[in-house]
């Protein structure tokens, strides 16, 4: 009698397990739009507040420089590869922006349905990538050579730049920049490297490498902070620095 109630019994259970299997199948993962968190359309304009790190008088001088800077969506061109993008111009005004616009230089975006690469001075990045979830990693610079910034700069900090891991690294419902709340916000981590820095030491060697930014639901870029510098020191000369810095902040949109 009982290897007689064992077959139903069975097929009762294989019928869950498969009922059960279904559904943990039928289970999509959505995502948000790489639009969602970069929307282009012409006309469309951000305003930060910009901090530039250079170094004077054959790297010996430290000077940081203060701007307003306004990134304005232009226009939608094709990039080199023919896929539509759209041009950015940046405009500078002093850092109270009293000064008129002046204009410094474009760049290109282009999303794509997985990605968003941005151009600037020739150089092509993946600044965002699908799927919009904690722990997303892509390599962001993998377009880039090893040393990108040989021709302006003698540090070692862009080796391998092009083997950096952008990863998705926290997710805020809402921050605060400068003075106002930002929602949806998404930092994006690069790299975070130092050595004696700030220099204390200064007979060794230094250096400081930082690439972050931040994307706000609806708006896009809100912060970034990209640091590259190194130095180097006393050897028949005074130790100097060279490379630079940027810090920005959201202040305005529209």
């Amino acid at each position: 009698m009982r290897s007689k109630n064992l077959i139903p019994c069975l097929a009762v259970l294989a019928l869950i397990f498969s009922l059960t299997s279904c559904e943990k199948k039928s289970e999509v993962f959505t995502t948000e739009a790489i639009a969602d968190y970069l929307p282009l359309t012409v006309g469309k304009y951000i305003t930060y507040r910009l901090d530039s790190t250079v170094f004077k008088n054959f790297g010996t001088v430290q000077e940081i420089h203060r701007y307003q800077v306004k990134h304005v969506v232009d226009a939608q061109v094709p990039d080199n590869l023919g896929r539509p993008s759209y041009r950015i111009i940046r405009y500078l005004s002093d850092s109270i922006g009293a000064q008129p616009w002046v204009e410094n230089g474009t760049y290109f975006i282009t999303n794509l349905t997985d990605q968003a690469e941005v151009v600037e001075d020739n150089l092509r990045y993946i600044k965002l990538h699908l799927p919009f979830k904690l722990n997303t990693d892509w390599k962001g610079n993998k377009y880039l050579s090893g040393d990108p910034f040989a021709s302006l700069y003698t540090f070692n900090n862009d080796d391998d730049m092009n083997d950096w891991d952008y990863n998705m690294e926290s997710f805020d419902p809402s921050i605060t920049i400068a003075g106002k709340t930002i929602n949806d916000v998404y930092t994006i981590f690069q790299i975070d490297e130092s050595f004696n820095a700030p220099v204390t030491n200064t007979n060794s060697v230094g250096s400081r490498t930082l690439a972050q930014e931040q994307y706000a639901k609806n708006i896009g870029l809100v912060t970034r902070d990209f640091i590259l510098w190194e130095y180097q020191p006393p050897n028949g000369q005074p130790g100097f620095y060279t490379g630079f810095g940027i810090k920005m902040w959201m202040i305005d949109h529209n």
